[in-house]
């Protein structure tokens, strides 16, 4: 499986393996505190600091338990083999022992090349299956961390395959960074269109917040017909061999919904469900998805839901993008209306929908011309996501391939790869004030 004229040798030989500190109540405690990695902050290639916690070290351990950049971090448990390098983000780093620590033992070895042999080695080639203890919790110990056999091409060739699998992964990076730009100002463009309009007209404050002066507040039952959904019978397979799409609260991930996980027959619908039209929105009424934040779409064709999901289905003055739009710019007024049920289950109330009141411009040209701004950006979110996809196939695959010597480096043409990140302007778009 891996390339056959690389030479192999155990981990151990190349890395010096050092453990983590354990937490316990004094570290807990201590006052003196140290930040720490765990497993969930070690990602394939990437360590992520969004959360890290701290303990109290012994000021005669913490020199042997700091991290230094180059270290190859390996995690014990959770997925193990899981691994990265830490390369100094921080002056002060320690690590906790569900983490292994490597350092290279001799200037033949780059570590990141080991990062991503571990990877496809776990992940793709099954070479190391069974490496794990079988415990209560499957574990990779030092040891036999310190036996797994791996590559050892010279360093001129790892260096070679890490330049380029890490120019794939920096190009997914800008991708990730370019879609979370423009999420940002698809924020700020929403809360500006809601709040002044596109037709510099003056402010004027209401129960909601300032609107444009001519903009009036209309409750969701006077803009649309709300409709309930079902779910057909399980247990008659003729009801979900159809192909029109059955949503549910795991399909709301996006504006505007084009399909569904599951799918339903016309005799489905007639037992258990219903159509909706395409344009409705569809929002998230019970579930745990209202935990976090408002599950509403608009669907691009016809499509069953289920009994989680109302659909509101425009009485014809603004469209279904509109109305989702001006429904989520102000969700955080809905969601404080969530009810959680006994058994933790969040809930809104059908009388909090009809009497949701949103803003809508008295011009319906006016609506249109916000939803065109709202599209463009939606779209540059899409093609981002797009790209990093395949940036993402293309990288497994590149993986596969360089590691059982399938293709070389030199055979390889990486010049498409932009070396800058795609451009994203994240200042909100001019409105007029």
């Amino acid at each position: 499986m891996i390339n056959e004229t690389w030479p192999l040798r155990p981990l151990g030989e190349l890395f010096e393996i050092g453990a983590g500190k354990t937490m316990s109540a004094a570290a807990r405690d201590g006052v003196e505190k140290t930040p720490f990695l765990r497993t969930s902050n070690v990602l394939w290639d990437e360590i992520d600091l969004t959360k890290v916690d701290e303990m109290a070290i012994p000021p005669h351990e913490l020199s042997g338990k700091l991290l230094r950049p180059g270290d190859l971090l390996v995690c014990e448990g959770g997925e193990i083999g899981r691994a990265a390098i830490w390369n100094g983000e921080q002056d002060v780093m320690s690590f906790q022992n569900h983490l292994h620590r490597l350092r290279p033992l001799a200037d033949d070895v780059d570590p990141r090349f080991y990062v991503y042999f571990l990877q496809c080695g776990f992940t793709q080639l099954g070479i190391f299956e069974g490496a794990g203890n079988k415990t209560t919790i499957p574990n990779l110990s030092r040891n036999r961390l310190a036996a797994l056999d791996v590559p050892h091409p010279d360093i001129d060739e790892q260096r070679d395959i890490v330049r380029a699998l890490a120019r794939v992964r920096d190009s997914m990076k800008l991708h990730d960074r370019s879609t979370s730009l423009a999420q940002d100002l698809k924020r700020a463009a929403m809360r500006a269109l809601f709040t002044k309009g596109l037709r510099g007209e003056a402010q004027k404050e209401t129960e909601i917040g300032p609107v444009p002066e001519s903009w009036e507040l209309r409750s969701v039952l006077d803009l649309c017909d709300i409709r309930s959904g079902g779910t057909p019978r399980k247990s008659v397979p003729e009801y979900w061999i159809g192909d029109i799409p059955w949503v549910s609260g795991k399909d709301l991930k996006a504006p505007t919904l084009d399909d569904a996980i599951d799918h339903v027959s016309a005799e489905g619908i007639e037992a258990g469900s219903r159509l909706a039209p395409a344009g409705t929105v569809l929002v998230l009424v019970r579930g745990m998805g209202l935990a976090k934040d408002l599950p509403v779409a608009v669907i691009s064709r016809p499509m069953a839901f289920n009994q989680d999901i109302k659909a509101l289905v425009s009485r014809g003055d603004f469209s279904g993008k509109f109305l989702r739009s001006a429904i989520y710019v102000h969700k955080d007024r809905l969601l404080a209306k969530i009810v959680p049920s006994a058994h933790g289950t969040m809930t809104l109330n059908l009388n909090d929908i009809e009497t949701f009141m949103v803003p809508c411009p008295a011009d319906p040209i006016e609506a249109d011309e916000i939803v065109a701004v709202l599209d463009a950006i939606d779209r540059k979110i899409d093609l981002h996501r797009r790209k990093r996809a395949v940036l993402d196939e293309l990288f497994k695959a590149l993986l596969h391939k360089l590691m059982t010597g399938e293709i070389r480096v030199a055979d390889l043409d990486l010049s498409a790869l932009s070396p800058h990140p795609p451009p994203c302007d994240s200042k909100t778009p001019e409105v007029a004030a």
